[in-house]
């Protein structure tokens, strides 16, 4: 059966240690899976920290990577978050063209996202925003009109809604 999911969404605790984020990589890489996002820090307990994984692959390949992850001994819990009620964030970074006659259009659409100026040039501002797929994508669609000059992306953290303690 497949998936009907736009992408799949892994989050993994590991052991804070070196090598560990290049193990679960290539666990998955070696299998010929693409990773779209990725990110990783550490958690409440400095021992150990969350890996956050999207993919977008069919059933049966997400159930190997889960349970070829179960595997390692450096992971000790994995939370598959693709169909349970999460939360999902990105931080990106926008450097747009924003010469000094629109550069209150370019603020105002910042505004707009609750998003932040965090660096302004001459004939640029730097934009920091937060936010859900959604959210980043409307913002990048309305800045688009005025030039950006680069984008930088974190990569998604997932969270789930409810604890299940």
């Amino acid at each position: 059966m497949a998936r009907t999911k736009e992408h799949n969404v892994l989050s993994v605790l590991v052991e804070n240690r070196p090598g560990v984020l290049m193990r679960v990589v290539a666990l998955i890489s070696r299998r010929g899976f693409n990773i779209e996002s990725l990110s990783v820090g550490t958690t409440e307990d400095p021992t150990r920290s969350r890996i956050t994984i999207i993919t977008n692959v069919d059933e049966e390949a997400w159930e190997q990577i889960k349970k070829q992850l179960n595997k390692l001994v450096v992971v000790h819990k994995i939370t598959d978050l693709t169909d349970d009620p999460s939360i999902e964030r990105e931080l990106v970074l926008f450097k747009v063209n924003a010469p000094a006659e629109r550069r209150s259009e370019v603020i105002e659409i910042a505004n707009l996202f609750r998003a932040k100026i965090v660096d302004v040039g001459r004939g640029s501002l730097t934009i920091e925003a937060t936010g859900d797929e959604s959210k980043m994508q409307g913002i990048e669609d309305l800045l688009r009109a005025y030039g950006i000059k680069e984008i930088t992306r974190t990569g998604k953290i997932a969270m789930s809604r409810n604890s299940k303690e």
